[in-house]
């Protein structure tokens, strides 16, 4: 296993028979100090986003250097679903873990519930549904956020179900759309704006979106696209209206960014730079080598220039969890091989970055 260009890896979930993905988890550290990590564990043998998935929970009593085997949470059978994946942990307001997840019912609908552990993560409550109407949505793994007032945050791309020409299913552009709660997730509303390419010509639309908070209270969205970059978007109000989607400094194919706060105030940014284009070879990968990281000391106006993670051409690195320690971030993210794997997204990784490692100007 060769190292990342910076960091050690921590842990690789590899996929095998019976379990041919490992993909998309986040990050939480238990009142004992211990670190809780959960991500989607897929079974049988199919990788697919819609193939039969269990939430799983690994454990780690040493800041990550070593973590116990996989003990499976929930099922996809246990929900009567499709799916269920793309995984985000919160601390709440009571001092419970909070445990969101997707639970994917049919090809039209698919929402996000939150369960609830008062014992730190050893039992659960059974759930509430964060989405109080019908639909597609697709929200990326690690993307809960709880703003300074107190409300959480879940940003949504919806997609809704067309038929195609050939009579089969297909989904519209996405939309992003976002869900907020002000009682610590009891209850649900959603934004009163939707996000959309007004006026552009993009197949896809706004998918994946994500939303950091910044300092005078604005909250700075993004989406990709399939137009070479992440599109941005920005709310005064906590989330319930938005501004046009514009393009955002950050190149990238149709993969995902992923931003957070650090202890000392800057942002960090992990995203994908390079787009497809017509000289470079397609390897399973989609377009998600390297995996470069950046930080802004000005709240997104500026950015250092991009270092690498990782850069193995034949590998996809994507769906990144950021946890961050005062000296170091742990990163967990896909890291599939195309020539072992089968494709970018069947193998998990997590990495320790010392910060001093990390180049900052």
């Amino acid at each position: 296993m060769i190292e990342p260009r910076i960091g050690r890896i921590l842990k690789d979930f590899a996929p095998g028979a019976g379990n041919p993905r490992n993909s998309e988890g986040a990050f939480l550290k238990r009142k004992d100090g211990t670190l809780l990590f959960v991500f989607s564990r897929f079974v049988g043998t199919s990788d697919r986003d819609h193939a039969t998935a269990n939430i799983a929970a690994v454990r780690s009593s040493d800041g990550g250097e070593t973590w116990s085997e996989p003990e499976d949470l929930f099922t996809s059978a246990g929900h009567e679903a499709v799916n269920i994946m793309s995984v985000s942990l919160m601390r709440m307001r009571n001092g419970d873990i909070g445990l969101f997840y997707l639970v994917r019912k049919t090809f039209s609908d698919m929402r996000m519930i939150l369960r609830r552990s008062a014992d730190e993560g050893r039992t659960w409550s059974g759930f509430t549904v964060c989405m109080p109407r019908q639909g597609y949505f697709v929200v990326n793994n690690d993307r809960a956020v709880r703003l300074s007032t107190g409300r959480i945050v879940l940003p949504a791309a919806e997609h809704v179900v067309t038929r195609a020409p050939d009579g089969g299913l297909c989904y519209s552009r996405a939309l992003s759309t976002f869900f907020l709660s002000d009682d610590d997730g009891r209850t649900w509303r959603e934004s009163c704006e939707m996000v959309t390419l007004s006026g552009i010509a993009s197949p896809i639309g706004l998918q994946e979106p994500g939303v950091v908070e910044l300092k005078n209270g604005i909250l700075q969205g993004w989406a990709r696209t399939d137009l070479g970059r992440q599109y941005q978007f920005s709310s005064r109000d906590g989330g319930d209206t938005w501004s046009p989607a514009v393009p955002s400094r950050f190149w990238s194919p149709v993969s995902p960014l992923s931003v957070k706060r650090l202890p000392d105030g800057r942002l960090f940014a992990v995203w994908n730079p390079i787009p497809l284009y017509e000289t470079r070879e397609e390897v399973g990968n989609w377009g998600r080598s390297p995996l470069v990281y950046a930080f802004s000391a000005d709240e997104g106006r500026s950015w250092t220039p991009a270092r690498a993670i990782e850069d193995d051409p034949f590998c996809g690195y994507c769906y990144t969890a950021i946890y961050v320690e005062d000296d170091h971030v742990l990163l967990a993210y896909c890291a599939g091989d195309a020539r072992t794997d089968g494709q970018c997204l069947n193998r998990l990784r997590i990495v320790h970055i010392d910060q001093g490692e990390m180049v900052t100007k």
